[in-house]
C-alpha cells in the first residue's frame, strides 16, 4: 500500500479515524436527520449578470455557493472550488446555485483547495467557458491532466504565482484529501490568498479545521477579505479535525487579521448533522460574544454580489 504523502502541520488526524467512528456517526445520523429542519435554506438573490459578464475594472466577490465564487480582481474572473452539482451522492442540492453555469462570464482562473468532490466537480469544471488556467495543490495536477485539462500548475504550501498581475498564493489548511479508496492524502490541501495592486487581499480558506496556521497566515498577508468555512461541523467529536464550527470560524478571521469575513461552506449541501439556520445562529451568538461588529461580517446570499468601490454588498 502507498504511503500517505501529505499531512498536517501539526500531524492532526484530520481523517476520520477507523471504521467504528464513521459506523457510529452514521448510525447517530439517521436518528438525527428526521428531527432536523431545513426549511430555512439560503436564499437566491438574481445576480447583476450585465455587470458580472462584463466587469473587468471593479474588484467584487460573487457567491455561487458552498465553497464556489467568483472572484473578479485585477481583471480577471476567477472561480474557487467550481461545484454546480445537482446532488451530492444521494443528497439533493439544497438551494440552485447563485449564478446558473450558463451565465457565467469566461473565467481566467480557477482555484481548487482539494481534491474532495464537493469542492471539485469535475463535469462543473468542463462547462465553464473561457481559457480555464487551474491552479491546484500539489499532487493534483497530473490527474487534472489525465482528465483532459492541459493548463494546470500545481503548489505545495506558501508557494506562490503572478498571473497577469494578480499574485496567487497556496496556504496551509488542516483537512485530508482523497477521490477514490486508492488516493488517500495523494494530493495536498489548503487555501489560496489573491493579492492584486490594485484591489483587495482575499483570503479563501477551502476547508479546514481550526489549527496554528491561521495566525501564521495573518501574520505574512495583509488580508481583507476571509473567506471560510461554518459549516458541516455536527458532531463536532467526528468533525472537529477537519471541519471549523462557526465559533473556531470567527476566530480564525480574528487571527488571519482580516477586515471583512464571508462565511461559506453551508447552505448548499447536507453534508454533516447541521442545519444552514443552526450555522448562522451559532455565527451570531459568537460575534455578539466575541464583539466583533456587524458590518464587518457579509452574509451573502446565493447570487449576491460584494463590491469594493463603495466596500458594500449590493443586489
Amino acid at each position: 500500500m502507498r504511503k500517505n504523502r501529505f499531512g498536517n502541520l501539526d500531524s492532526a488526524g484530520a481523517v476520520r479515524a477507523g471504521r467504528h467512528r464513521f459506523a457510529r456517526w452514521r448510525q447517530d445520523r439517521l436518528s438525527k436527520m428526521r428531527s432536523k429542519d431545513y426549511a430555512d435554506c439560503i436564499p437566491n438573490t438574481r445576480p447583476d449578470l450585465a455587470f458580472l459578464q462584463h466587469n473587468r475594472t471593479e474588484p467584487s466577490i460573487t457567491w455561487i455557493g458552498h465553497s464556489t465564487f467568483l472572484i473578479q480582481i485585477g481583471g480577471l474572473n476567477i472561480v474557487t472550488d467550481p461545484v454546480w452539482a445537482r446532488r451530492m451522492a444521494l443528497q439533493k442540492r439544497l438551494a440552485p446555485p447563485g449564478v446558473k453555469l450558463a451565465d457565467m462570464p469566461p473565467v481566467d482562473v480557477v482555484l481548487v483547495s482539494h481534491s474532495h468532490y464537493d469542492h471539485l466537480h469535475v463535469s462543473s469544471l468542463r462547462r465553464l467557458r473561457g481559457t480555464k488556467r487551474l491552479m491546484v495543490p500539489a499532487g493534483l495536477r497530473k490527474k487534472m491532466l489525465l482528465k483532459g485539462f492541459r493548463q494546470v500548475e500545481e503548489k505545495h504550501w506558501w508557494e506562490d504565482c503572478v498571473f497577469h498581475g494578480v499574485k496567487f498564493t497556496f496556504v496551509p489548511a488542516q483537512h485530508w484529501a482523497r477521490r477514490n479508496p486508492w488516493d488517500m492524502n495523494n494530493s495536498h490541501w489548503g487555501g489560496w490568498v489573491i493579492e492584486c495592486r490594485h484591489g483587495p487581499t482575499v483570503y479563501f480558506a477551502g476547508d479546514s479545521g481550526y489549527f496554528r496556521g491561521f495566525e501564521e497566515i495573518g501574520r505574512r498577508f495583509e488580508i481583507d477579505v476571509a473567506l471560510l468555512p461554518i459549516g458541516a461541523y455536527d458532531p463536532e467529536w467526528f468533525m472537529a479535525e477537519e471541519h471549523v464550527s462557526p465559533e473556531e470560524a470567527l476566530q480564525a478571521y480574528l487571527d488571519v487579521g482580516a477586515k471583512y469575513f464571508v462565511p461559506m461552506h453551508y447552505g448548499s449541501f447536507k453534508l454533516a448533522d447541521d442545519t444552514p439556520k443552526e450555522a448562522l445562529e451559532r455565527l451570531e451568538a459568537a460575534r455578539l460574544r466575541m464583539d466583533i461588529p456587524e458590518d464587518r461580517m457579509f452574509l451573502l446570499h446565493h447570487g449576491e454580489t460584494m463590491r469594493f468601490q463603495a466596500h458594500a454588498a449590493t443586489e
